[in-house]
C-alpha cells in the first residue's frame, strides 16, 4: 500500500522499474500528484505519488532477519531486504513465523552440520538467526509441550530448493527424535533412504530444475509419548502423468527411463532396449543427459536404494519390466485397418514393439492389440465392441502408458510405506509437505489445473493462518482491533470443486456420455459460468477457457486434457486426496517455509528482482504482508520507538514518565490517530511511520542547519583571528629584522678587534709550542732508547729461566708418565687374569643348582671373612692412629719444654750480661784492675759454654722432632695405603653381594619353575603318557612323589588359610576407614596415603590374585555423587594414588602369561632384571614399618606389578577422568544459563538515560546491574576454586578444569555472537568487553598456579569484541583486520561479524564494501573445504591429560609423617603406618 503523504523534496523513495522491479532514488521535484525522482542508476523518473513507497535510510546495511522489524513493510522493502541478505550468504529470513529460504545454488555444509543442530536445539524461535532447523525445532517443541500434531509446509516453484529443505527438516527431526534401530536402520533413516527411489520414478528435468519433483509428497513422522520417532508414512499426490507421453524441449522424461537405458548390457539385452533417441516417449526433446550426472551410476545407486527400502530383486525386475514395456508401448504406431474407422499396427517395427510390450507385461499379444485398437462398452443388455481410428488408438495407447506408470508409482510408494512401518498407537505426528507451487505454461494439461487447484487450497489455509497469527499478536498485546479483510479465494475454489456445478463435477458428468467432445464440454462451461468474474472465454477459440485465480490468469487447457473417460475417476480421486490432506493440515499446527529461486539460470550469487517478486506474490508472502498492512504493519518496542523518535518531543523524555506513557504522549503531541499502545510495543497504522520519519527528518534537518550556521560562524571568526594574528606576526618579524641588522654591525666591529687579538696570540703560542715540542722529542728518544735496552736484557733473562723450567718439568713429567703407564699395565694384566679365573669358576659353579648353593655358601663365608678382615683393619687403623697421636703429643710436649728451657737460659744470659755491664760501669778506678777483668772474663766464658751446650741440646731436640715427623708421615702413608685396601675390599664386597643377589634370584626363579612343573605333574593324566617336554628327566623325577606332594600341599594350606583370614580382616578395616571422610594431613590426602602404604606393605601389587583392588574401586564408585565437595575430595585422593602407582609400579614381563609361558620368563631381559623386596630379608627395611620413604618416592625401586595391580591402575585412571569430567560439567551447567544473559546487554532506552537528575541514582544502579551476570559467573568460578583448593586438588588438574571452562565460555559466547544479529552491536561489544575484564581480573587474583593459560582460551571472543568496539572500521584494510586486529578469526567468521554489525550507540558503520567483497572472494575460493566454511566453534569435552602428564606435573609426595586416622591407629596390624620415632 503506497503512501500519498509526507513525500517532499529530498525524500528517499522506491519507484517501479521495468528491469529491476523497484529502484531507489531521491525526490527532486514534487508537482501535485506527480513527482520527479533521481534514481541511483542515474535516470530521472516521473512517477505517480500513489505508486511510490518511502525508503528507510536507516535500515541496517546487512538487512533484518525478521521482515516484521522493517520500518516500512512493503513490497520493495521486502525485496531489498532479501537481496541484501542473499548477497551476504544469509539465505534464510523470517516474516513473522514464516521462513523464506532463497536457494544459494551452492553447498553450504557449515549451515547444516551436527554442531549447528545442537545450537538450535531448544532455542526459542527467533532468538538465533533464521534457519530451517529453527522451524523444525519449533514444530518438535510444540508437539512435545502441547501434545498436538504439527505440520511444516514447504512450497515454491521448481528449482527453489524444496526437496533439499525437506531433507534438512527430516535430518533435524531425526536428530531430535531418533532412536536406536532394531534391525540396523532407524525409521528416519528408512524415510531418508526412500528419497533416491522416489526421485528416480517421480523426478524429472524441467526448464527450471534438473531434478524437479513432479509429485506432491507429504511425509508423516509419527512419535511416541517420549518424543521418539516410532513410525512414518509417505503420502504422494498428483503424479504428473502426462510427462510420460508428452515432453517439451529442453525437458526430460522421468529419470527411471534414462537410467534403464544406461543399465548394464545384460539388462538392456533382457529388456530389448537401446539408445534413448530410439524411443518416442524420450526423443521428443534434444536433452538426453544431465551435466555432471552419470545415468549408469544412478541406475546402480537406485538398485541399492531399492534393496535398502525392502524391494526384493524379483520385484525390482518387475518394476523395470514395466518401465521397459512403457517405452515399447510408445513406439507402437497405428495405421488404418481393413474396416472403416479401424486401426492396426503400422509395420513390423510396431509389431515387434507390441510383442515386446506384451512379453514384458506378461499378457497376450492379441489381447493387448485389441485393447489398444478397440473400445468395449458394456450396457445392461449387451457388450458393444467399437473399433478405433489410428488417432484414437494412439490416444488409447498413451492413456494406457500413463495409467500403468501411475499405478506402478503408487505401488512403489505403498511398498516403501510397508517397509518403513507405521505406528498405530502414535498420538502425535509431524508432517512435512513438499509440494510444487503455482504453474502456468502456454499449453496447460489437466495436471497443471490440479496443481493450481491444490495451491489455491493451500493458499487459503495460509491466509487463514497468517490472519490468525495477526489476531494472536494483537490479543497478546491487549490492543483494540477490528476485523481485517484479506484476499479470500473461496470463489475460485467453488468454481472448481463445488457440487453440483463445479468444473470438476461438470467434467465428470461430461465423461459419462460417450459422445462428449471438447466442444460440448466447453459450451457447458460457457453457459454455466458466463457471468462468473473468475471465468472468461478467449475470443478466438471455441474449446479454450481461462480461470483468473490467485497467481494470475490460468491459460486454456489443451484439447487432449478432457478427451479420456478416465478423468472422472482421476478428478474425483484427486479431490478426495486433497480433501484428506487439508483435513490433516487443519488438524495440525502449521509452519510455513517458502522457497524462492533467485534466478532461472541456476547460478549462485545472482538475484533477479523480477523473478523473485513474482514468486513472493505467488507464494503468498506479499499477501501476508498485505494482511499485516491492513492492521498495524509497523511495530516497535517502547525503547526502540523512543530511541528513534524521542527527539520529536524532548520534553516528554525529560518528564518523569514510564516508557508506555512517554510513547503515548509523544504520539498524541504529533497529532497521530489510530495508533495502539500494547503491553510492550507501539502499533502504527500504514503511513504513520513515514509521517513520523518525515517529521524526524525535518527536526534533524533544522538541527543540521543550526549546526551549519554555528560552524560557518566559527570558520569565519577563525579566519579573522588567523588574519589578525598573521599581520601582528609580520610586524614583529620586520621590527626584529631591523634590530638584528643593527646588532650585526656592532657585533662585527667587536669581532674584528677580537680576531686581531687572537691572531697575535696565536702566532706567539705557535712559536713557543714548536720549540717546546722539539725538546720533548729529543728527551723522549733518549729515554726510549734506555728503556728498550733494559727491556731487552730482562726479556732475555726471563726467556732463559722459562726454557730451563720447561725442560726440567718435561723431563720429570715424562719419567712419571712412563712409570704410571707401566704400573697400570701390570695392574690391568694381573686383575684381568684374576677376573678371568674367577669368571671361569663362577661359570662352572652356575651350571647346576647344587653348584649355585655351594657358591652361595662360599660367598657367605667369604663375605664373613672379608667382614672380619675389614673390622680387623678398622681396629688396627684405629690403634695405629691412637699410637701416632700419642707419640706426636709426647714429642710436642718435649719440644715445648726444651723451648721453655732455651728461653729461660737466654733470659738468664741477658740478665747476667746486663748485670756485668752495670757492675763494670759502676766500679771506681783502682789499682787492682787486672783481677776484676779476669773474673769477669771467666764468667763470660762460662756463660758462653753453657750457651753452646744449650744450642747443641736444641739441635738434638730438633733432630728428634724431625725424626718423629718422618715417622708420623710414614705411619700416615701406611694408614692411607691400608684405607685404600679397605675401600677396595668394600667395593669387592658390594660386587659379591650383587652377584649373590643375582644368583639367589636365579635360584628362586628355578625354584618357581620347579614348583610349576610339580603342579603340572600333579594335574597331568597318567593315561595320556608323556609328550614333548614332559619326557625330560626332570619331569620323570617329579611324577613319582605325587601323593607326598598332595599331603605337603594340604599341610601348607592350613597356615595359609589363617593368614588369609587375617589379611581379610585387615582389608575390612582399611575399607571401613576409607569409606569415611578422613581429610588431609599437611595438604596430603590421608586416604590415598594409607591405601598405598597398606597395599605396599601387604605386597598386593605383586599378588597374582586379590580382591582388595575391586573393593577399593567399588568404594570409590559408590562414594561419587553430584556434590562438588565430594567430587573434589575423591579427585584429590584418586589422582594422588594414581601418581604413587605410576611412579612405583612397572609392567611385569610375565604379567598375564599362562604358566607354560611363564616357565621361560627367567631367561628374558625382565627375568634377569627382576627386582623386588622378596629377594632378600633386607628388603623389608624399605617398607613403611619403620617410617621409610623419608626421602620421597625416589628412595624406592619400582615394583614389578602383576595383572590385578595393573588393572587397578587402569580402573583408577578411568575414575580420575570420570570425576574430572563430572566436576567440569557441573561448572558448565552452573554457568550456562548465565552465559546466555552475558552475550547481550540488557536494553536501556535513551529515555531512561536522559530523564534528568532525578533518575541519576537509578541510572547508576542500572549500570551496575548490567555487569551483575558477569559477576555471578565470577562468583561461581571463585566458589569452585575455593572447593578445589580446600580439598587440595593438584594445581595441574585445576588448571586443566579452568582451561576447558574458559574454552567453553569462549565457544558459547562466540557462537551466540555469530548466530544473533542483535548481539553484533557496538554497545553489546562494550558490555561483553566489560564482562571479559571482570574475568581477567579474576584470573589475576586466582594466580597462574591455578588458572594457568585459561585467559588465552578466550581469544576468539576477545578479538571479536575488540573488533566490534573499533570506531574506524571503514578505514581498516583486510590485511590489518586479519593480521593485526583479529589474527585468530577465520575469513568466514570475520565476514559474518562484518555483515551482521550494527551500531545502536554512535551510528558507526561496518568495514568498507571492498573489504567485504575481498572476504567474499576468499570464501568462494575456499568453498570446497567443509571445515573452513564452518564459522562456529566446537566445544572440546575430551579429557585433556594423560597419566604421564599427571606424573610429570605433580611434585614428590612425602608420606612418612602422615598420621593415620584413629580407627587405623588402634589396630596393631597397621603399626607400619605410624610415623618413625626419631
Amino acid at each position: 500500500m503506497a503512501t500519498t503523504v509526507n513525500i517532499i523534496v529530498g525524500s528517499h523513495v522506491w519507484v517501479e522499474d521495468r528491469d529491476t522491479a523497484w529502484v531507489d532514488g531521491e525526490v527532486t521535484k514534487v508537482n501535485g500528484e506527480k513527482i520527479e525522482v533521481q534514481t541511483t542508476s542515474g535516470k530521472k523518473v516521473v512517477a505517480n505519488l500513489s505508486n511510490v513507497y518511502p525508503k528507510d535510510t536507516e535500515a541496517p546495511p546487512a538487512g533484518v532477519d525478521d521482515m516484521t522489524k522493517l520500518s516500512y513493510l512493503h513490497e520493495p522493502g521486502v525485496l531489498q531486504n532479501l537481496a541484501t541478505r542473499y548477497e551476504l550468504n544469509e539465505i534464510y529470513t523470517y516474516t513473522g513465523n514464516i521462513l523464506i529460504a532463497v536457494n544459494p545454488f551452492r553447498r553450504l555444509p557449515h549451515l547444516y552440520d551436527t554442531h549447528m543442530m545442537e545450537q538450535y536445539k531448544g532455542a526459542t524461535f527467533g532468538e538465533l538467526s533464521p534457519h530451517v532447523f529453527a522451524v523444525a525445532d519449533a514444530a518438535y517443541r510444540a508437539m512435545i509441550n502441547e501434545g498436538k500434531s504439527n505440520s511444516i509446509l514447504v512450497s515454491g516453484e521448481s528449482g527453489a530448493g524444496k526437496t533439499e529443505t525437506t531433507k534438512m527438516l527430516m535430518r533435524y527431526l531425526a536428530y531430535m527424535g531418533g532412536r536406536a534401530a532394531t534391525e540396523g536402520r532407524t525409521v528416519e533413516q528408512q524415510v531418508l533412504e526412500s528419497n533416491p527411489v522416489l526421485e528416480a520414478f517421480g523426478n524429472a528435468k524441467t526448464v527450471r530444475n534438473n531434478n524437479s519433483s513432479r509429485f506432491g509428497k507429504f511425509v508423516e513422522l509419527q512419535f511416541d509419548k517420549t518424543g521418539r520417532i516410532s513410525g512414518a508414512a509417505v503420502r504422494t499426490y498428483l503424479l504428473e502423468r502426462s510427462r510420460v507421453c508428452q515432453l517439451s524441449d529442453p525437458e526430460r522424461n522421468y529419470h527411471c527411463f534414462y537410467l534403464l537405458c544406461a543399465a548394464p548390457p545384460e539388462d538392456i539385452k533382457r529388456y530389448k532396449l537401446g539408445n534413448p533417441k530410439s524411443f518416442h516417449y524420450l526423443n521428443q526433446t534434444n536433452c538426453y543427459e544431465l551435466d555432471g550426472v552419470s545415468d549408469a551410476e544412478e541406475y546402480l545407486n537406485t538398485r541399492k536404494a531399492m534393496d535398502i527400502v525392502g524391494i526384493s530383486p524379483e520385484e525390482q525386475d518387475s518394476i523395470f519390466r514395466v518401465v521397459a514395456a512403457i517405452l515399447h508401448l510408445g513406439n507402437i504406431n497405428f495405421t488404418k485397418g481393413k474396416e472403416v474407422d479401424s486401426s492396426m499396427p503400422k509395420d513390423d517395427k510396431s509389431r515387434f514393439h507390441l510383442e515386446m510390450a506384451a512379453e514384458l507385461l506378461m499378457c497376450n499379444v492379441q489381447g493387448l492389440e485389441n485393447a489398444l485398437c478397440k473400445r468395449v462398452m458394456v450396457t445392461r443388455e449387451e457388450t458393444i465392441i467399437k473399433s478405433l481410428d489410428p488417432d484414437a488408438a494412439t490416444t488409447n495407447r498413451d492413456a494406457l502408458a500413463k495409467t500403468i506408470y501411475s499405478r506402478m508409482f503408487d505401488w512403489i510408494v505403498e511398498k516403501i510405506n510397508n517397509s518403513i512401518g507405521q505406528d498405530p498407537d502414535s498420538k502425535n505426528l509431524i508432517g512435512v509437505l513438499d509440494i510444487y507451487g503455482f504453474e502456468s505454461f502456454k499449453a496447460n494439461s489437466f495436471e497443471q489445473f490440479c496443481i493450481n487447484f491444490t495451491n489455491e487450497k493451500l493458499q487459503q489455509h495460509f491466509n487463514q493462518h497468517v490472519f490468525k497469527m495477526e489476531q494472536e499478536e494483537y490479543t497478546k498485546e491487549e490492543i483494540n482491533w477490528s476485523y481485517i479483510e484479506f484476499v479470500d479465494n473461496q470463489d475460485v475454489l467453488d468454481l472448481i470443486e463445488k457440487k453440483p456445478g463445479g468444473i470438476i463435477a461438470l467434467l465428470d458428468e461430461a465423461c459419462m456420455f460417450p459422445k462428449s467432445t471438447h466442444e460440448t464440454f466447453t459450451q457447458k462451461l460457457y453457459q454455466t459460468f458466463n457471468n462468473h468474474k473468475r471465468f472468461s472465454k478467449p475470443k478466438l477459440s471455441r474449446t479454450d477457457f481461462t480461470i483468473v485465480h490467485y497467481a494470475g490468469l490460468f491459460p486454456p487447457l489443451p484439447e487432449e486434457s478432457s478427451k479420456s473417460s478416465k478423468f472422472s475417476s482421476i478428478g474425483t480421486r484427486f479431490k478426495q486426496q486433497l480433501q484428506s490432506l487439508m483435513e490433516t493440515l487443519s488438524s495440525t499446527e502449521p509452519h510455513y517455509i517458502r522457497c524462492v529461486k533467485p534466478n532461472n539460470i541456476l547460478k549462485p550469487a545472482i538475484f533477479e528482482n523480477q523473478n523473485v517478486i513474482q514468486q513472493l506474490r505467488c507464494g503468498g508472502v506479499l499477501e501476508a504482508i498485505r494482511i499485516s498492512c491492513a492492521g498495524y504493519p509497523t511495530r516497535r518496542t517502547f525503547d526502540e520507538f523512543l530511541d528513534r523518535f524521542g527527539l520529536l518531543a524532548p520534553e516528554v523524555l525529560e518528564g518523569n514518565y514510564d516508557e508506555m506513557t512517554a510513547c503515548e504522549k509523544l504520539l498524541e503531541k504529533k497529532g497521530l490517530k489510530g495508533f495502539q499502545i500494547g503491553k510492550t510495543k507501539v502499533f502504527l497504522r500504514a503511513g504513520q511511520m513515514a509521517e513520523l520519519d518525515a517529521r524526524r527528518a525535518e527536526v534533524i534537518s533544522n538541527a543540521a542547519k543550526v549546526i551549519q550556521r554555528q560552524i560557518r560562524t566559527y570558520i569565519a571568526r577563525k579566519e579573522f583571528v588567523a588574519l589578525r594574528k598573521a599581520a601582528t606576526h609580520l610586524q614583529t618579524l620586520w621590527r626584529g629584522k631591523l634590530a638584528r641588522k643593527l646588532y650585526e654591525e656592532i657585533k662585527r666591529e667587536a669581532a674584528a678587534i677580537k680576531i686581531q687579538k687572537n691572531v697575535r696570540g696565536y702566532h706567539a703560542r705557535k712559536t713557543y709550542t714548536k720549540l717546546r715540542l722539539s725538546a720533548i722529542v729529543v728527551q723522549a728518544a733518549l729515554r726510549a732508547m734506555a728503556a728498550r735496552n733494559e727491556f731487552r736484557f730482562r726479556k732475555q733473562t726471563k726467556a732463559a729461566i722459562i726454557i730451563q723450567a720447561q725442560w726440567r718439568g718435561h723431563r720429570s713429567y715424562s719419567y712419571y708418565k712412563s712409570m704410571k703407564r707401566a704400573g697400570l699395565s701390570v695392574q690391568c694384566a694381573w686383575r684381568s687374569k684374576v677376573a678371568r679365573k674367577e669368571l671361569r669358576k663362577l661359570k662352572m659353579a652356575a651350571r647346576e643348582t647344587g653348584a649355585l648353593k655351594e657358591a652361595k655358601d662360599k660367598l657367605e663365608k667369604k663375605v664373613e671373612e672379608l667382614t672380619w678382615r675389614l673390622q680387623l683393619e678398622k681396629r688396627l687403623r684405629t690403634d695405629l692412629e691412637e699410637a701416632k697421636a700419642q707419640d706426636i703429643a709426647k714429642l710436642q710436649l718435649s719440644l715445648q719444654a726444651m723451648q721453655v728451657q732455651l728461653d729461660e737460659a737466654n733470659a738468664t744470659l741477658v740478665k747476667e750480661r746486663e748485670a756485668a755491664r752495670k757492675a763494670i760501669e759502676d766500679a771506681p778506678p783502682v789499682i787492682k784492675e787486672m783481677p776484676v777483668v779476669v773474673v769477669d772474663t771467666e764468667k763470660v766464658d762460662l756463660l758462653t759454654n753453657e750457651n753452646e751446650e744449650l744450642k747443641t741440646l736444641l739441635k738434638s731436640q730438633e733432630k728428634r722432632a724431625d725424626e718423629a715427623e718422618r715417622k708420623c708421615a710414614e705411619v700416615q702413608e701406611l694408614s692411607e695405603e691400608r684405607l685404600k685396601k679397605m675401600e677396595e675390599a668394600e667395593s669387592k664386597i658390594d660386587q659379591l653381594q650383587e652377584s649373590f643377589q643375582r644368583l639367589e634370584e636365579k635360584l628362586s626363579n628355578l625354584e618357581s619353575e620347579n614348583q610349576v612343573l610339580r603342579q603340572q605333574a600333579l594335574v597331568m593324566s597318567p593315561t595320556k603318557g608323556l609328550s614333548g617336554r614332559s619326557k625330560t628327566a626332570v619331569i620323570q623325577d617329579l611324577q613319582s612323589p605325587v601323593p607326598a606332594l598332595k599331603d605337603a600341599a594340604e599341610a601348607e594350606q592350613r597356615p595359609q588359610k589363617a593368614l588369609n583370614d587375617r589379611q581379610q580382616e585387615n582389608q575390612d578395616a582399611l575399607i571401613k576407614c576409607i569409606m569415611q571422610d578422613i581429610g588431609f594431613s599437611g595438604g596430603r590426602p590421608v586416604a590415598a596415603s594409607i591405601i598405598y602404604k597398606s597395599l605396599f606393605h601387604w605386597r598386593s601389587f605383586e599378588a597374582e590374585r586379590t580382591n582388595v583392588f575391586d573393593r577399593i574401586i567399588q568404594i570409590i564408585g559408590s562414594a561419587i555423587e553430584e556434590n562438588n565437595d565430594v567430587l573434589a575430595y575423591w579427585l584429590s585422593n584418586t589422582s594422588t594414588l594414581l601418581l604413587l602407582l605410576q611412579r612405583t609400579l612397572k609392567a611385569s614381563g610375565a604379567a598375564g602369561m599362562t604358566p607354560q609361558r611363564r616357565r621361560s620368563s627367567s631367561a628374558t631381559l625382565f627375568g634377569r632384571m627382576a627386582q623386588g623386596f622378596r629377594t632378600s630379608p633386607s628388603g623389608t627395611g624399605l617398607s613403611f614399618s619403620n617410617g621409610g620413604m623419608i626421602g620421597g618416592l625416589d628412595a624406592l625401586r619400582q615394583i614389578e606389578a602383576k595383572y590385578p595391580a595393573l588393572l587397578f591402575k587402569q580402573q583408577l585412571t578411568a575414575y580420575v577422568e570420570k570425576i574430572y569430567g563430572m566436576i567440569r560439567d557441573n561448572l558448565k551447567k552452573e554457568i550456562s544459563p548465565l552465559l546466555g544473559l552475558c552475550i547481550q546487554a540488557p536494553r536501556t532506552s535513551r529515555a531512561s538515560l536522559v530523564r534528568g537528575s532525578a533518575r541519576s541514582h537509578a541510572n547508576a544502579a542500572a549500570q551496575q546491574a548490567l555487569i551483575g551476570h558477569w559477576q555471578s559467573i565470577v562468583k561461581s568460578l571463585s566458589n569452585f576454586l575455593k572447593t578445589l583448593r580446600a580439598n587440595y586438588v593438584p594445581p595441574f588438574l585445576v588448571r586443566k578444569v579452568y582451561t576447558q571452562i574458559f574454552s567453553f565460555i569462549n565457544v558459547q559466547l562466540f557462537n551466540s555472537l555469530l548466530l544473533r544479529r542483535e548481539c553484533c552491536s557496538f554497545s553489546n561489544g562494550e558490555y561483553v568487553k566489560a564482562g571479559l575484564a571482570e574475568l581477567e581480573h579474576w584470573c589475576y587474583e586466582a594466580t597462574e598456579e591455578y588458572v594457568g593459560t585459561a585467559w588465552d582460551e578466550l581469544k576468539h571472543i576477545r578479538q571479536a569484541v575488540g573488533f566490534l568496539v573499533i570506531h574506524q572500521k571503514p578505514k581498516k584494510s583486510l590485511d590489518e583486520i586479519t593480521h593485526d586486529l583479529c589474527p585468530v578469526l577465520s575469513i568466514q567468521q570475520l565476514y559474518r561479524i562484518s555483515t551482521m554489525y550494527w551500531d545502536d550507540k554512535y551510528g558507526t558503520h561496518s568495514v568498507a564494501p571492498d573489504v567485504i567483497a575481498s572476504m567474499r572472494v576468499l570464501m568462494t575460493e575456499d568453498s570446497n573445504n567443509a571445515l573452513s566454511n564452518s564459522f562456529l566453534l566446537d566445544d572440546d569435552s575430551s579429557i585433556p591429560f594423560s597419566v604421564d602428564d599427571i606424573s610429570k606435573s605433580m611434585n614428590q609426595i612425602d608420606l612418612s609423617e602422615i598420621e593415620p586416622p584413629p580407627l587405623i591407629r588402634q589396630n596393631s596390624a597397621f603399626n607400619f603406618l605410624l610415623p618413625r620415632a626419631e
